[in-house]
């Protein structure tokens, strides 16, 4: 009788569980996803050193966004820190909807302290990996966290089904107050120093002091193949990425599906993303996973090995673990092959759909300078441009200026190319160029296809830069060493199945095409993803007019947008 009871109770139970599980999974209840972001200080050590940092609910890094394909996200931020604070989210296009874009005044002036903005974005035509990260200041240097996009239900990868996945987050650290030693860099005319080490998933691992609980540690079981969704979220490093012993095959960057590829380290710069399967074949054991900068200019960086631990099931942690062979800091060969290896899927479900006719053709220039500053330490400060162009932010967000035709914040007359051509990156120059500071944007005409070479110049030092560019993807056709040659360079371009991103690097002493077509309207910013240069005024915004159609221009302004 008692057994009889106990049968017909855990049958009830497991109905009401597989029915309330029915409930929250159903089409109705997944297609709003909403979460609360608390901006808040919270106290935190690593590297024998405790501080306040900036977070979100506590956490560091943030919390991950999981949604899928076609879901509507509401992200509510309510501000309890000292600083203005706007959260990015990187790489969603964010059709006709700027407004949930989140770049200081860009989109939209910064959620003030005791203050609320809630971000409201649909998730159309996207799945993979992204992220999200503040977008003022140097504050991205602990708020940051994963997005991830499953595919549509009942859609399966284009790869094989992993048996499980992990977020890994690259990042860095410094001991000191990140705002305070910048705010004072700035005052007297200099770099900031570089951070105190790199981290994986806020951790940097036991080759640092008071690291060895400060470690990710990411348990796998004997023949079983993960998914990693690995995020660059460092504010000054590209970042070479290796698991010790294992083969890494790169099947997504930047939620665009990739022609696969077997590697045994991956190149990853700040803002960019690259999902890679891993198959756990080897000895049963412990191998570190290892992160460190790549750089092939005279340019200093945080040059120590961040570490995490990839650990087979039942190995005790008495066991010490292999480092992998990462490449060496300056090797170009390798970030040059590596980038040639990568190739958009290109299949039915997935084409690449790269524009083949160009309306308007771009071509800017990257450079250094320094400019007078009477109350700096040695009577200058650096200076950075596109163009000869260093951008001055605005006081109003963009967006609002241009859709409610405010006059005076910004003129549209950004050119096209350099006013004054040179041997770009010939023999190293200080000058200038006579580089003129503005907010100028560059007007593109709805719907029409662009392609933009981004060279990097020899003003004061070349160097590899990381551009990113908000509401679009883009299709990067070309890429080479040295001068761009359009009489020549574009007869090698890839436009079959070229890779497609949302952040891509220019190479040191080189230059990057890329082509996309401007059917997103609005007011959208594009920068280095080197905080150091965005700050030192290295980025710009197009303003991409609106369409005839009632669908093809954007959307109201939000009830609740901050104030400027």
């Amino acid at each position: 009788m008692a057994s009889s009871f106990w049968n017909r109770f855990f049958c009830g139970l497991v109905f009401l569980c597989f029915g309330f599980l029915g409930l929250i999974t159903s089409p109705a209840e997944a297609a709003i996803k909403n979460y609360q972001f608390d901006v808040q200080v919270k106290n935190v050590s690593r590297l024998c050193h405790a501080k306040s940092i900036v977070t979100v609910n506590g956490r560091f890094p943030g919390p991950t966004i999981y949604v899928r394909e076609g879901d509507r996200v509401v992200i509510n931020v309510t501000n309890h820190a000292q600083y203005n604070m706007s959260i990015h989210w990187h790489g969603l296009k964010q059709y006709r909807n700027g407004w949930a874009d989140g770049p200081a005044y860009i989109t939209q002036c910064p959620i003030q302290t005791g203050s609320s903005y809630t971000y409201d974005f649909n998730v159309t035509g996207q799945r993979g990996t992204l992220w999200w990260h503040a977008h003022i200041l140097w504050l991205r240097a602990t708020v940051y966290g994963a997005i991830v996009i499953m595919p549509e239900q009942g859609t399966p990868f284009p790869f094989p089904q992993p048996y499980r996945e992990a977020e890994i987050i690259l990042g860095e650290w410094w001991n000191v107050d990140v705002e305070e030693f910048v705010k004072k860099a700035n005052n007297l005319g200099l770099a900031p120093n570089t951070s105190d080490a790199h981290t994986i998933n806020g951790k940097p691992g036991p080759l640092f002091p008071c690291s060895e609980k400060h470690t990710f540690v990411m348990e796998v079981e004997q023949g079983k193949t993960y998914l990693l969704r690995i995020i660059n979220a460092a504010l000054n490093d590209e970042l070479f990425f290796a698991i010790a012993g294992h083969n890494l095959t790169v099947v997504e960057v930047d939620a665009v599906y990739t022609k696969p590829f077997t590697t045994q380290a991956i190149l990853i710069a700040p803002g960019q993303t690259t999902n890679v399967l891993v198959q756990a074949n080897q000895a049963s054991g412990r191998y570190f996973m290892a992160t460190r900068p790549f750089m092939d200019a005279p340019v200093p960086i945080d040059n120590k090995t961040a570490t995490g631990i990839f650990q087979y099931r039942g190995i005790p942690n008495s066991v010490l673990p292999s480092l992998p062979q990462l490449p060496a800091s300056n090797d170009t060969s390798f970030a040059l092959s590596y980038g040639k290896k990568l190739k958009s899927l290109n299949t039915p479900n997935f084409p690449a759909n790269v524009p083949l006719k160009v309306d308007r053709n771009l071509f800017y220039t990257i450079g250094f300078g320094k400019e007078p500053c009477p109350t700096c330490l040695n009577g200058t400060r650096f200076v950075a441009s596109l163009n000869n162009i260093s951008f001055e932010m605005p006081q109003v967000g963009l967006l609002q200026a241009h859709y409610f035709n405010l006059k005076g914040v910004f003129k549209t007359d950004f050119p096209d190319r350099p006013q004054t051509p040179f041997n770009y990156t010939g023999a190293p120059l200080t000058a200038n160029l006579g580089t003129s500071t503005g907010t100028r944007l560059s007007k593109i005409a709805f719907n029409s296809t662009v392609e933009l070479v981004l060279q990097d110049t020899n003003l004061l030092t070349v160097e590899t830069h990381p551009f990113h560019l908000h509401g679009y993807n883009f299709f990067v056709v070309g890429t080479g060493i040295g001068n761009f040659d359009p009489a020549k360079d574009p007869a090698k371009y890839n436009l079959v199945d070229p890779v497609e991103r949302n952040t891509v690097g220019v190479p040191t002493g080189g230059w990057t095409a890329i082509r996309f077509r401007a059917d997103n309207p609005g007011v959208w910013f594009m920068h280095c993803h080197l905080e150091l240069h965005t700050g030192w005024g290295l980025k710009t915004a197009f303003v991409v007019e609106d369409g005839p159609g009632s669908d093809q221009s954007v959307l109201p302004v939000p009830k609740d947008l901050p104030p400027c």
